[in-house]
């Protein structure tokens, strides 16, 4: 158990040194800013205009596209970078098996871009 703790002391003790650091700019900022609330404060603000339309209505299924193409390649990137770290001690199997997944991606990805789903008009 002392082994454990020695590893992850330095953990620990960087999470509690974060806690509380956080925690004081929080309350600082609380008590250095002025807390003077005036209307152009408490409005609502959507892109630089007020807003003009009910909160109900239906977006474009281009928005939702590229969200899930930006949710697509930014996992992407979230599995190759450790496979490019261990890339050197992978056997074959390791190797083939991400160029299967960079290729399904891809052809999802020429898919999306045939269909149009990247043009806006």
């Amino acid at each position: 158990m002392k082994l454990i703790f020695s590893e992850y002391s330095i953990i620990l003790i960087f999470l509690i040194i974060s806690f509380l650091l956080s925690s004081l700019i929080f309350i600082l900022s609380y008590f250095i800013t002025p807390q003077k609330a005036d209307q152009e404060k408490v409005s609502a603000y959507e892109c630089g205009f007020n807003p003009f339309d009910d909160a109900r209505a239906t977006f474009d299924v281009r928005f939702y596209l590229v969200a899930i193409l930006f949710l697509i390649f930014d996992l992407e990137v979230s599995f190759l970078f450790p496979w490019s770290l261990v890339l050197g001690n992978l056997p074959a199997f390791g190797f083939w098996t991400m160029v299967v997944f960079l290729l399904i991606l891809t052809i999802g990805f020429i898919y999306e871009w045939y269909k149009g789903a990247l043009e806006w008009e």
